[in-house]
C-alpha cells in the first residue's frame, strides 16, 4: 500500500522503480536477514555491556527484569511481525507509524528513532576499548570506539549479501563466548535459581553486603532490560532487500526475539548463580571480567574479551546497516531540503547499497563516541519505549482503519499483544519517572525530541507541500 492506498507495481532487482525513484537491490534470503538482525540485537554485547547495568541497578533481581522484558518482547515481536508484514520498508518504525497512525506521529517516531539509532552505535562501540585492554592497556576508549565505527562503516558500504555472511560468521563467535560464560556459572553454582526468583537482592548502601530488592527497583531496571533485547524488529529495515518480505520479515522477527532472549537471559542468570561473591560482583568496575577471572583464569578472560570485541564490531556493523537504510528512506521520502534528500537517497551503482546514507551514519555516530556516557544513557534509555508505544498503537489503528489488512502475517489473539504491551510500557514509564538520576531526565529528553520533531514537521515539511512516503510496499 502507498500513502494514497494504491498498490505500486511489483519490485524487480533494478535500482530504480518504474517512476525512476531509487530503491535498494533485492537479494537477501531469510537466513541472511536473520544473521544481520541478530547481530543488531547483539546478544554478547548486551550481556557484557548492557546487562551489567541491569545487575548494578536490580542485583539478582536482574533475572526478573530480563524475564519481564522478555515477555514485553513477545508482545512487541507480535506487533512488529504484523506491521512489518504489511509494510516491509527500509524506513522501519517511522514508515509504519506514518501509514497506520498518520504523518505527524510518523515524523515524531522518525525523530526519536533517528537520534536513538545514531547514539546506540556509539554506546555499543565504546565497549571495544574496555575489552581490548587485555592486549592494549592504555587505549583511548573514545578514539578506539570512533575508529571501530568508521571501519564498520567502510564495510557497510559493500553489498548487503557480503555483509550478511560477515555478520553470520562474527555472530557464531559471540555465541561461543556466551556458551562459555553460561558453562562457568552453571557448572559451579553458588546459589540456586530459586534464590534469584524468590529472594532477589542488590548491593546495600555500605557496598559490602546485600539487601532485599523491591518490585519498584526491578521495574525501573526493566527499561534497561528492554533496551538490551532491542533490535529484533530491525529485520523490517531489510524488507526491500529480502525475498518474499511480507512472510520472511515477520518470521525473522519472531525467530530473532526468541534467540535473543535465550542468548541473553541464560548467561546473565549463570553469572548471578555462579558469582563467588555477590557484593564483589555488584561493586566490580567490570562485572564480567570479575566473574570470568573468579571462576576460571586470565587466559579464558582474555579469549572471551577478544570474542566480545568481535561481537561489538559485529553489532556496530549491523546497526550501521540498519540505520543507513532508515536515513536512505528519509532522503527518498524528501524529509530534508532537496539536495540533502537526493544525496541520502543515492544507491551505489555496483553494490546496491545506500552508500551516502551509510557514510553519513558512520561519521555522525563516530562523533557521538566522544560524548559523555551519562548523556548517551539519558537520551537512549526511554526513546525506544516511546517508539514501542507508537507501534502498539499503530497495530490497533491499522486493524481499525484497514491500513494493515493486506498483511501476510496476522498476530494471534489480537488485540491482546498491543494492549498488554501498552500496559507494560506504561508501568515502565511510571517507574522511570520515580528515578530522578536517569529515568526522569531521560523521559523529559524523549519528550523534547518528540516536540522538536513535531515542530520541524509542522513548520518545515508540511508547509513545503507534502511528505512523500515512498517505498516498495508490495516487497
Amino acid at each position: 500500500m502507498t500513502a494514497s492506498g494504491t498498490s505500486p507495481s511489483r519490485s524487480t532487482d533494478t535500482d530504480t522503480d518504474p517512476q525512476g525513484r531509487p530503491r535498494l537491490r533485492r537479494g537477501l534470503k531469510m537466513l541472511g536477514t536473520l544473521f544481520i538482525t541478530l547481530s543488531a540485537t547483539t546478544p554478547a554485547s548486551s550481556v557484557f555491556i548492557i546487562s551489567p547495568g541491569v545487575v548494578s541497578q536490580a542485583g539478582t533481581g536482574a533475572f526478573w527484569a530480563l524475564a519481564v522484558a522478555g515477555v514485553v518482547g513477545v508482545f512487541m515481536a507480535l506487533v512488529y511481525a504484523e506491521l512489518s508484514s504489511a509494510f516491509p520498508l527500509s524506513g522501519g518504525e517511522y514508515a509504519i507509524t506514518a501509514r497506520a497512525l498518520g504523518k505527524l506521529p510518523g515524523f515524531v517516531v522518525l525523530g526519536l528513532i533517528l537520534v536513538t539509532q545514531l547514539l546506540i552505535v556509539a554506546v555499543i562501540a565504546l565497549g571495544v576499548g574496555t575489552y581490548l585492554e587485555v592486549l592494549f592497556p592504555h587505549l583511548d576508549v573514545a578514539v578506539t570506539a570512533a575508529v571501530t565505527t568508521l571501519l564498520a562503516t567502510a564495510l557497510a558500504v559493500f553489498d548487503i549479501k557480503l555483509n550478511a555472511w560477515v555478520t553470520g560468521i562474527f555472530l557464531a563467535i559471540e555465541m561461543v563466548a556466551l556458551i562459555v560464560v553460561s558453562a562457568l556459572g552453571f557448572l559451579h553454582p553458588k546459589r540456586s535459581l530459586g534464590d534469584l526468583i524468590a529472594h532477589p537482592v542488590a548491593a546495600a548502601a555500605s557496598g559490602s553486603t546485600v539487601t532485599a530488592v523491591g518490585v519498584g527497583t526491578i521495574g525501573a531496571a526493566t527499561a534497561v532490560a528492554i533496551f538490551a533485547y532491542n533490535g529484533y524488529g530491525s529485520a523490517v529495515y531489510f524488507g526491500e532487500e529480502t525475498t518474499d518480505a511480507p512472510r520472511n520479515i515477520s518470521r525473522t522477527i519472531l525467530w530473532a526475539l526468541g534467540i535473543t532472549v535465550f542468548a541473553e537471559l541464560i548467561p546473565t542468570t549463570a553469572v548471578l548463580i555462579g558469582a563467588p561473591n555477590l557484593p564483589s560482583l555488584f561493586s566490580a568496575g567490570n562485572m564480567m571480567k570479575y566473574f570470568i577471572t573468579a571462576t576460571s583464569n586470565s587466559t579464558v578472560n582474555d579469549a572471551i574479551s577478544l570474542a566480545v570485541v568481535v561481537a561489538i564490531f559485529n553489532a556496530v556493523l549491523a546497526i550501521i546497516l540498519v540505520t543507513a537504510r532508515m536515513v536512505f528512506s528519509t532522503g527518498r521520502d524528501a524529509a530534508w531540503p532537496g539536495p540533502a534528500s537526493r544525496a541520502l537517497a543515492a544507491v551505489h551503482p555496483r553494490f546496491g547499497s545506500p552508500w551516502i546514507a551509510t557514510i553519513l551514519t558512520g561519521v555522525v555516530s563516530a562523533g557521538f563516541c566522544f560524548a559523555d556516557d551519562t548523556f548517551l544513557l539519558v537520551v537512549t534509555s526511554t526513546t525506544i519505549i516511546a517508539v514501542y508505544a507508537a507501534l502498539a498503537l499503530s497495530s490497533i489503528a491499522g486493524r481499525r482503519n484497514g491500513s494493515t489488512a493486506h498483511a501476510a502475517y496476522r498476530m494471534p489473539a489480537w488485540p491482546l499483544a498491543p494492549v498488554l504491551a501498552l500496559g507494560a510500557i506504561g508501568y515502565v514509564v511510571y517507574e522511570n519517572f520515580q528515578d530522578p538520576k536517569v529515568g526522569r531526565p531521560s523521559l523529559w529528553t524523549t519528550i523534547g525530541i518528540a516536540v522538536v520533531s513535531a515542530a520541524y514537521y509542522l513548520i518545515v515539511v508540511r508547509r513545503r507541500g507534502a511528505w512523500e512516503l515512498q517505498g516498495a510496499e508490495d516487497a
